[in-house]
């Protein structure tokens, strides 16, 4: 897959692939969710490189980083912060809880209470956090990549379609190819070219309002209203893309064409997201729902261009 990037999202991805050897396509795609507005949703064995690729972003980026370990016993107030009685003042004051932070690791979501699990969901969509009436707005940007262990995994409580659909993307990082692995087993140290951030958050911002401006152009939409359709007449899913589910798409598709430096959509922007777009969202009526199977079933029905 061609991973031409504009020059200056370039060093970024280089920076990041000097740690994470081989995995050049999940490092854009996770630039691609960042800078359309979403959230991403990481489902893997632990040892593949999640908190590396979120720590090395958020450095790159510039932003603050944290982390919240999800466990069985995690509460909400652990995550979203806690109203306390201040004797010295006689007011109550708000302690703010870790999820105030730009660039948020959920680690292993799914080890969690689901109770637990929508206090960081309704944060993530209404970018804002209730305390007893409250309202507190999280940092902009704010960001989370969430993991989670495969579902298969013992002491897990899956995420509901409800709250998977908050999430932009879902993919998994997967094991090195042979050539990198060999690498790490060399014991070679690498490290990024870059010590300093790439970025601020004006550069940001300016990047993230030039991904509003990419254009989809008539024959575009028809493009992308044709996979949508796919995905509900086709009878291969239980349930169709949703209209927000539509949305998320072109953003992505949006976020994908900006990358490389272009201020308009073509089809291989489409081609290049769908997959991770629809993974969490779609499910097969027979058998597994998978990247590979939504590529090969799916896409392969579409035109090459239109």
């Amino acid at each position: 897959m061609n991973e031409t990037l504009a020059p200056e999202f370039q060093p970024i991805v280089d920076a990041i692939e000097s740690h994470l050897l081989g995995k050049r396509h999940a490092i854009t795609l996770t630039l691609a969710t960042f800078l359309a507005g979403g959230h991403l949703l990481l489902e893997d064995i632990p040892g593949v490189g999640k908190t590396m690729l979120a720590k090395s972003f958020a450095h790159l980026l510039g932003l603050e980083f944290g982390r919240i370990q999800f466990t069985s016993d995690l509460l909400p107030s652990d995550i979203l912060g806690v109203s306390y009685y201040d004797a010295s003042s006689g007011l109550f004051r708000f302690r703010r809880g870790p999820i105030f932070t730009p660039f948020l690791l959920a680690d292993e979501i799914n080890r969690s209470m689901p109770k637990t699990q929508s206090a960081l969901l309704e944060a993530m969509e209404e970018g804002q956090v209730t305390v007893d009436g409250a309202a507190y707005p999280l940092p902009e940007p704010f960001f989370v990549i969430a993991t989670q262990n495969p579902r298969e995994e013992e002491g897990t409580f899956p995420l509901p379609h409800s709250q998977l659909d908050r999430f932009l993307c879902s993919f998994g990082i997967g094991y090195p190819d042979r050539e990198s692995e060999r690498e790490v087993l060399r014991g070679v140290e690498r490290r990024a070219r870059h010590e300093k951030p790439l970025a601020d958050g004006d550069r940001i911002r300016e990047w993230m309002e030039r991904v509003q401006r990419v254009r989809l152009s008539e024959g575009m939409l028809d493009y992308l209203q044709s996979f949508i359709a796919l995905t509900r007449e086709s009878g291969k899913f239980h349930y169709g893309l949703s209209t927000r589910g539509a949305q998320a798409l072109a953003a992505m598709i949006r976020s994908w064409a900006m990358l490389r430096g272009r201020d308009y959509a073509v089809p291989d922007d489409l081609s290049a997201v769908a997959a991770e777009v629809c993974v969490h969202r779609l499910r097969f009526r027979e058998g597994p729902t998978t990247l590979k199977r939504i590529r090969e079933e799916l896409l392969a029905e579409l035109p090459g261009e239109f």
